[in-house]
């Protein structure tokens, strides 16, 4: 018996650190992780650093909150004002810009509202408010409702009424009710081209400079939460801006589009 268990101490001591990984926490928006980018990015880092990547896809303002309690090692988001205003408080580090789509105004193919073809996306709000047409906001602090609430202030509009949904959804949740009510919505491209074949909604309204849909990673600074895995985070950053992690980024397609771009 004494035999016995001092090989199993023994077997265990040599294939213990085998098996250990390190975890990365990632918050992340929740379309980085519906439109299938991160099932593609992520793999070949973990391999090359034999961890996990846990992924926590949020809305933006969530995945900050997140970050600011230590909660995660690194955020990837798309909010330029609230990623400066984490660092500037010193909550991230080492902020990089990785890729950027852009956002676009979709609706049904019966456009009641008349925005089909414009490029002044606070033009087609301000039209889709007048006619009390159906809008599906996101409502949930995340980039893309940052941008919409910035857009509804451009077109001088205070959306509400019955006419106006606040879904408290990811993005793909907001697209698909979105078509089940036959409204409209802001979405980004990425989730919009992964969707587009679940829902009969169409692009009404693109190409407006407005529309612009950067994506930063930042790490969490260790000196305000020392216990996050600093250097794993920072060698996942060094890994999106790399040769390698940007090519996986551009050659990320759906039918032949890219769901975004790099710098």
């Amino acid at each position: 018996m004494k035999f016995t268990w001092t090989l199993l101490l023994l077997i265990f001591a040599l294939t213990g650190p085998v098996f250990a990984q390190e975890h990365l926490r990632l918050a992340t928006t929740t379309s980085t992780e519906n439109s299938g980018l991160l099932a593609t990015l992520i793999p070949p880092f973990e391999k090359a650093k034999n961890c996990k990547v846990d992924v926590i896809a949020v809305g933006t303002g969530k995945a900050i909150k997140l970050a600011e309690a230590g909660d995660v090692d690194v955020v990837m988001v798309h909010a330029r004002k609230k990623e400066e205003a984490f660092v500037a408080a010193g909550f991230g580090v080492n902020r990089k810009e990785v890729m950027y789509n852009d956002f676009v105004l979709i609706g049904p193919a019966n456009d009641p509202a008349d925005v089909k073809g414009s490029s002044d996306v606070a033009e087609a709000l301000q039209r889709i408010a007048a006619n009390e047409s159906t809008f599906v906001s996101r409502g949930d602090q995340s980039g893309t409702h940052s941008k919409e609430m910035t857009l509804w202030q451009e077109a001088a509009v205070s959306p509400q009424g019955d006419w106006y949904l606040e879904a408290g959804r990811g993005m793909g949740e907001v697209i698909i009710m979105a078509g089940e009510r036959l409204g409209y919505t802001l979405t980004d491209r990425g989730t919009w081209l992964a969707f587009s074949g679940k829902s009969e909604l169409q692009i009404l309204s693109a190409g407006d400079a407005r529309l612009f849909n950067p994506y930063g990673v930042i790490a969490v600074n260790p000196a305000k939460h020392p216990h996050v895995a600093h250097d794993l985070a920072n060698s996942f950053i060094n890994y999106l801006v790399s040769p390698q992690g940007q090519e996986i980024i551009a050659g990320f397609t759906r039918n032949g589009e890219n769901l975004f771009f790099t710098y």
